[in-house]
């Protein structure tokens, strides 16, 4: 199941196959011996031969290309065997800056060194100065075929996205800073177990915002994460609160695949845990100067969650002093130990002015008779991509709208409706099923045939699947013409959603 062959029509390019491995969470077993776990670390080396016109490329801090179209890996640096990583395939690179290239299928090449060149530093020397040193010399982004199922895989030295990242107008780009992030919390201080994945993720989600506030400012991160926290609500209030999963601390059974323990609860409500942690130190520089010595401590280990807050409360004695493990309502075991939404949820009160405009916006265009005048006041040319998205969120929840204004937002904001933004192509094909805009279809058929990714595919056929007769011939028909191009594993959860028998 790791070892993911491609067929050409699965591909960019459509002439040539390719193949990727995913290691995460447990299946590099099944691409070479080793301990199948991310509490042993190592250091890697493999000679790969491939054919001719290929190239391999590997999570390795060295490669080097020998005759006979051979490629000799070197990971001089200890990792776990998740984040072993070998692509084969008719791929090519381009620098965007002094330590990170793009890689890509040649027809995607021109469009990901345009939309990356001279980004990627600028995330990484903020990283470094909120972390400390990035250890991992390079890093590269390779992207991927449409059909990669994922957003990132951060695989040292090479991350692998989505090619749904090149919108074409950089509006994407912030993307990358959660792998990024990786490079020191998951990547370089591991979880020891599947069971506490948050200690990868919410410390990632914490340290991405962070780059991300020095970056785009405090307001953006806010409403960023306002859209984080949204999807913890979605995710909760469809499983249940008190479903077990909702758990930092997760009991995995044997005979479980991790994979599907996977869901918001690590990212979002670990961001709320660590954002915690921040608010009893109270001080934005201390706390950082605490995740630079977490990151100097632990560097190159597999952790628990017992020695993450036992090294919190080293670090910060008089923390320790006051008891803060034990405050009633937030104890740390209740954190770790209790399913359901955080206790403590941190202040995202500097978004309000992104999210209120964008508010107001949807108010605007749910009403029954459209006040034109006002909608057109407000100019919403420089808005970036999460407050678009907060808006088009907000329309959501408010549809189906009156008859008619849908076509009419449509017309109004082809920057939306004719976007090829892929998180505003998911919320623009939401709203056309929603609201029943037959004559948009199209739009939400066209997605569906550019990319395969999980997040993006599952909800648009749920939403055909739980609309009219209409949408669930569209679903059919989408499905069967886009199946072949899409990962197993997406086919199959497909399948599920559709009726048609697919696998548990």
């Amino acid at each position: 199941p790791q070892v993911c062959w491609l067929s050409p029509e699965q591909t960019a390019g459509k002439q040539k196959p390719y193949m990727y491995t995913q290691g995460q969470a447990v299946l590099n077993r099944s691409f070479f011996p080793c301990f199948d776990t991310p509490s042993v670390k190592f250091t890697y080396s493999a000679t790969v031969k491939v054919p001719e016109g290929f190239t391999a490329v590997m999570s390795a801090t060295s490669w080097e290309k020998q005759k006979d179209n051979t490629f000799v890996f070197k990971m001089s640096q200890p990792i776990p065997s998740y984040l072993i990583a070998l692509v084969v395939g008719d791929i090519v690179s381009a620098d965007v800056g002094p330590r990170s290239r793009v890689w890509a299928e040649p027809c995607l090449i021109e469009a990901a060194k345009k939309e990356y060149d001279g980004v990627i530093e600028e995330f990484l020397v903020v990283g470094e100065k909120l972390f400390g040193p990035y250890v991992w010399g390079r890093y590269d982004i390779l992207f991927m075929p449409p059909s990669f199922p994922f957003g990132g895989m951060e695989n040292p030295c090479l991350t692998f996205v989505t090619p749904c990242l090149l919108a074409g107008d950089r509006s994407l780009v912030d993307v990358i800073i959660h792998e990024i992030s990786h490079s020191w919390f998951g990547n370089l201080v591991t979880n020891a177990t599947w069971g506490e994945f948050w200690l990868n993720e919410g410390f990632t989600m914490y340290a991405q915002r962070r780059i991300s506030t020095e970056v785009y400012g405090l307001p953006y991160t806010c409403l960023e994460a306002a859209t984080g926290r949204a999807l913890l609500r979605q995710h909760m209030d469809a499983t249940g609160e008190d479903h077990p999963l909702n758990k930092l601390r997760v009991v995995i059974e044997p005979g479980v695949n991790p994979d599907d323990t996977y869901n918001e609860t690590p990212y979002e409500k670990g961001y709320c845990f660590v954002s915690y942690l921040a608010h009893l130190v109270g001080n934005q520089s201390k706390f950082d100067a605490f995740l630079q010595a977490y990151v100097n401590r632990f560097k190159f280990q597999s952790i628990t969650a017992d020695d993450t807050l036992g090294f919190f409360l080293e670090y910060f004695p008089e923390l320790k002093e006051k008891g803060v493990d034990s405050i009633p309502g937030f104890e740390f075991d209740r954190w770790l130990n209790t399913p359901g939404w955080p206790p403590y949820l941190p202040d995202l009160s500097p978004g309000q002015q992104l999210m209120r405009p964008a508010e107001e916006l949807a108010e605007l265009w749910a009403a029954d008779g459209l006040n034109m005048e006002a909608i057109e006041a407000v100019d919403i040319t420089g808005w970036r991509t999460y407050q678009l998205v907060y808006f088009l969120d907000q329309v959501l929840q408010r549809s189906p709208l009156p008859e008619g204004n849908v076509k009419k937002l449509s017309k109004i904001y082809p920057k939306i409706s004719t976007s090829q933004n892929a998180e505003l192509r998911l919320r623009w094909s939401q709203i056309v099923l929603k609201n029943n805009l037959e004559a948009e279809y199209g739009k939400v058929k066209d997605f569906l045939h550019s990319q395969g990714k999980q997040k993006y595919t599952l909800p648009l056929y749920r939403a055909m699947w739980g609309g009219s007769e209409a949408t669930r011939a569209l679903a059919m028909e989408t499905f069967s013409a886009t199946a072949p191009q899409l990962h197993v594993n997406v086919q199959n959860y497909v399948k599920k959603i559709l009726g048609l028998g697919g696998a548990e």
